[in-house]
């Protein structure tokens, strides 16, 4: 089928939400994509962040062959060896406590909201509020887009859920006001992604353990994006100044499959009680092989260790791009604001190239590529950027 009459299907049969470019991609392998007229590209978005194992990992694809072979589905209501297995590496390598598995990070964060209101309201509070940032993206379901400050305001969606306070991302004073009697938890990205990856400074992050502590909220991480090692430790707090009560992640835990999970602690693991959530297709055990190869590839001291040696050096190649203007980010999860011409634009012209990036905004280019890349590949997306932009 020709990209033209795919188009018009697309057209006439999906509900239009998606600007989607006139590109069908028929393989992948690796960093690396091909289009249906046989066209190669350098993939440097990894699918938002989710095939950071690159495309088809032979390890994953030969768990998930494996396994879809055996057996697929049986519900939550039963016992399956894969989403118990997935749980325990989740809380062994992070907060320590039980992990809620699901299907999604917006899913994971619907999870994270009932958790610390059912918390705030053990406490006594009547009302709780949870404390967000401005320039945050917690998802697109009601729960998790009305802790979104900036997508919370289409009226076509009115009413949204009520109890959240956006505070400016940038000002540890203003978030410690924020936080009172009534606050339930402040609720963060350590690097924002969506709106053009702003990275959370260290006094934010500190202001916002202290305020939670002094005042008896939780801290909720959202590693939705961040997490699985994208920027060079397996969880992002572990390179910052607190950790979290509560975290939340997907994307690259899935190694290219729909998975997402709430995580906590020993003591706000206890939290959720049977019947307080529920999901039907979350940790079965497709699902969870998948999960368990991609964390093998990942939780590997040597490969985090050149997701940090890659990102500095691409990010030291955007710095000498004359029309990048500023480069932000942590490990391979970066973005440049670029000058004198329009991201979309620039994007456009990179996918002509070979090059996959994702803009956001009029001035910001994002940058997601595999966890697995080699600097060959750094370098030819640096060629290819210098191409365009300069």
């Amino acid at each position: 089928m020709k990209v033209a009459e795919l188009q018009e299907l697309e057209a006439r049969w999906l509900m239009q939400t998606y600007p989607r470019a006139p590109v069908e991609f028929v393989r992948g392998e690796g960093a690396r994509l091909w289009d249906s007229e046989g066209n190669e590209y350098l993939d440097f978005l990894a699918g938002i962040s989710v095939c950071s194992v690159g495309h088809c990992h032979p390890a994953v694809v030969e768990a998930v062959r494996e396994q879809v072979g055996v057996l697929m589905h049986t519900s939550n209501l039963f016992l399956t060896e894969g989403g118990v297995r997935l749980a325990e590496r989740l809380c062994r390598s992070s907060l320590g406590g039980r992990a809620f598995l699901c299907n999604s990070g917006t899913e994971a964060n619907e999870c994270a909201i009932k958790l610390v209101r059912k918390h705030a309201h053990g406490r006594g509070i009547a009302e709780p509020e949870i404390v967000v940032l401005e320039g945050a993206f917690h998802g697109r379901t009601m729960g998790s887009l009305s802790a979104t400050p900036g997508l919370a305001t289409n009226p076509s969606f009115d009413p949204y859920l009520a109890g959240f306070r956006p505070v400016p991302r940038d000002d540890p004073k203003a978030l410690t006001d924020a936080v009172g009697e009534s606050t339930a938890a402040v609720m963060l990205e350590p690097i924002q992604g969506e709106t053009g990856v702003n990275v959370t400074s260290d006094e934010v992050i500190a202001a916002a353990r202290a305020a939670c502590d002094s005042s008896g909220a939780l801290l909720v991480f959202d590693e939705i994006q961040t997490g699985m090692g994208r920027t060079g430790s397996l969880w992002a707090y572990e390179q910052l100044p607190a950790r979290p009560d509560v975290m939340t992640t997907a994307k690259a835990l899935g190694g290219g499959l729909p998975v997402g999970a709430c995580v906590g602690t020993t003591e706000t693991g206890d939290v959720l009680e049977r019947g307080d959530h529920g999901s039907t297709f979350a940790g079965g055990p497709v699902i969870a092989a998948a999960s368990l190869s991609a964390f093998d590839v990942i939780d590997d001291p040597e490969l985090l260790r050149r997701v940090r040696e890659l990102g500095g050096r691409f990010s030291q190649g955007l710095e000498a791009l004359g029309s990048v203007a500023e480069v932000r980010g942590r490990g391979l999860m970066i973005g440049a604001r670029i000058e004198g011409i329009e991201a979309k634009d620039a994007a456009s012209r990179l996918l002509d190239e070979g090059l996959i990036v994702n803009p956001i905004g009029d001035e910001t280019l994002r940058f997601l590529p595999p966890l697995v890349i080699e600097e060959a590949d750094v370098d030819e997306a640096l060629e290819k950027l210098g191409r365009v932009l300069d």
